[in-house]
């Protein structure tokens, strides 16, 4: 049986979606070219942004460029898309409904690796946009598990924020201690692990490094893509 095809719906954000690539590449373990994941990435960055629409702050739906672009992959003989966007996944069930292939759950999928490398977690931070905070995706995904979410208090989100929209979005470098302070202020508040729940902090904590109870969004995104594409993920970092 042929090894699927991957579609990638990407641009949101553009440097995400590259970070996105690079990871399912350094996680496969692959002695050759032909050992890697057969990709095909829809880059469209002029999607509407997620999260101003999701706040009223814009009245361009990003839903219906995303449901196209899904189609246009679905179209091109992918066997299952995967989303690097954590705040577009508010719009996960009305945009799988519509496309004919599977679409990962970026959310629950890293809820479920958090729940695994921690045993007996119960509380887990997330470290995410407003629109995600706002959508309350991974609440929901953590009372399925079980689990209790928990997001920063106004002032810290604010500066999760700017985190991600002055300084990964905008290309700007941003302070090691600036991203280590949100971090450290949930678990000050009983977090277990901490999930970076926006693709944006995954691109910043690949350059600034993360402690053993951080779990990364893309990397969850990455190994699952690994393994539903029928290739064998590096067993020395697999969850």
């Amino acid at each position: 049986m042929a090894e699927p095809t991957v579609g990638v719906l990407g641009g949101v954000g553009p440097l995400a979606t590259v970070y996105f690539l690079r990871r399912v590449i350094e996680l496969t373990a692959a002695d050759t070219d032909q050992d890697h994941v057969d990709l095909l990435v829809c880059q469209h960055s002029s999607i509407p942004d997620r999260t101003a629409f999701l706040l009223g702050r814009s009245s361009a739906d990003p839903l219906p460029v995303l449901v196209q672009d899904a189609r246009l992959l679905a179209a091109n003989g992918v066997g299952f898309i995967a989303m690097p966007c954590n705040t577009a996944h508010y719009l996960y069930e009305e945009l799988a409904a519509q496309v004919s292939v599977p679409v990962l759950d970026l959310v629950d999928e890293t809820v479920a690796a958090a729940q695994r490398a921690f045993p007996g977690l119960r509380r887990l931070g997330v470290l995410a946009t407003d629109g995600t905070v706002h959508a309350g995706t991974y609440p929901q995904a953590c009372r399925r598990r079980g689990i209790e979410a928990v997001v920063p208090d106004e002032t810290v989100q604010s500066e999760v924020m700017d985190i991600i929209y002055a300084g990964v979005k905008a290309g700007r470098a941003v302070e090691p201690g600036r991203f280590q302070a949100v971090v450290d202020h949930l678990r000050q508040r009983g977090c277990q692990a901490v999930a970076l729940a926006c693709t944006e902090l995954s691109v910043l904590a690949q350059d600034l490094g993360t402690t053993a109870d951080v779990v990364d969004s893309v990397d969850v995104l990455a190994r699952r893509t690994i393994e539903l594409a029928g290739k064998r993920v590096r067993p020395e970092v697999s969850t």
